[in-house]
């Protein structure tokens, strides 16, 4: 037998701390492969960066940790191995239990005013909320939060510079927006604003989220391929409008979604401007955009129909004005989008129930294409 415990062994290498991940690297899960007897301790070890320096770095660390316990008449056998891209960044998104993308196939519908309502929704009924602006060409959530004048701060947490997020209604946000002037365009091309986003998403003090919510841009594009090569999305949410043009792009964005090798669960469609109501008639529906268009789809899709938003100058308004229709307790919009978020939570518990998690998927950029 050895004179030396495996718990002792464990406890030696938890005083090694991964240098990028800032944690000791047994409870961030990156020791595997250990057996012990009387004459050797032979363990794997995976570390962030893969440059040569720094795994002989992390193996000098591990084995002298090792050999003050073991003594150096036992051999320590340390194999330093790259941690895997989206090993990586699961473990920087440790604390965050559900991640929501809402994506819709077209610009216009309302996306960003779903996105909004939804995340002051979750956060109203008592949940952390964090929200990442991902539509990085046009971001609107600064101006719907009222917040658009706001800059992030920084904040050094174990060495590592962090950007604080904005907090606004509740909700913890984060947009491109906040890096550029009102005014200014936002020019990139996809290599650089996917490189944002990733900042935005990992290099921010999130903390512990219940839910974080992603807007991302119209269609089917970099952006959406970069989130599900790097984040285990819970689920998505698409959002259209009734009319024949924004449904043929909603069931692409949904048959993307749905590819064998991306496999995000689609928890449903939201389909806003569903009807318009006048004022002076609250009883009267008149439907501009076309009859239960993407309920029709949904029911085609074989997936949810998660809410039906009608078309009211109030919600333009409240977006406008940087406070979103939710807000507007006991109204007809507000209840709508109450009953919208309630209808997505009762979906993600019922996925999270039925499905394993989602696995962060390696998506080759060009492919897959989606069906039409």
């Amino acid at each position: 037998m050895a004179k030396f415990s495996t718990d002792e062994v464990i406890d030696a290498l938890s005083k090694v701390v991964e240098p990028d991940l800032k944690k000791d690297i047994v409870s961030l899960g990156l020791v595997s492969d250990m057996k012990i007897t009387e004459t050797e301790v032979t363990f794997k070890v995976a570390v962030q960066n893969a440059a040569m320096h720094a795994r002989n770095r992390m193996q000098e660390a591990c084995e002298f940790a090792i050999e003050r316990v073991v003594g150096k008449d036992v051999k320590v056998s340390c194999e330093v191995i790259a941690m895997k891209k989206a090993e990586t960044n699961q473990t920087k998104m440790k604390g965050v239990k559900n991640i929501i993308a809402v994506a819709s196939g077209k610009g216009g519908v309302g996306k960003s005013t779903v996105t909004a309502n939804l995340a002051i929704g979750l956060a109203k009924l008592g949940y952390k909320v964090g929200l990442v602006d991902a539509d990085i060409y046009g971001p609107s959530q600064p101006l719907m939060f009222d917040v658009q004048h706001e800059k992030p701060l920084g904040k050094n947490v174990d060495g590592k510079q962090l950007i604080v997020p904005v907090e606004s209604y509740g909700v913890k946000l984060l947009s491109i927006g906040f890096f550029a002037d009102v005014n200014q365009a936002v020019i990139w091309r996809g290599p650089m604003a996917t490189k944002a986003l990733t900042q935005m998403v990992f290099d921010a003090e999130w903390g512990e989220l219940d839910y974080m919510v992603l807007d991302l841009p119209p269609g089917t594009g970099d952006i959406h391929l970069s989130l599900v090569q790097s984040l285990p999305i819970t689920g998505a949410v698409i959002v259209s409008t009734p009319q024949n043009i924004a449904l043929a792009d909603a069931r692409k964005g949904i048959n993307m979604f749905q590819m064998d090798t991306i496999n995000v669960p689609v928890l449903g469609i939201i389909e806003n401007m569903a009807w318009f109501t006048p004022e002076e008639l609250p009883d009267n529906k008149y439907f501009i955009f076309g009859n239960e268009g993407a309920k029709n789809l949904a029911t085609q899709m074989d997936v949810p129909l998660l809410a039906q938003i009608p078309l009211v100058q109030s919600i333009r308004e409240s977006g406008d004005a940087g406070r979103p229709a939710i807000l507007q307790d006991n109204t007809p919009t507000s209840v709508a989008f109450e009953e919208m978020t309630r209808n997505i939570i009762a979906q993600i518990d019922i996925r999270n129930e039925k499905l394993a998690p989602t696995e962060v998927v390696p998506v080759e950029y060009g492919q897959p294409k989606c069906s039409t």
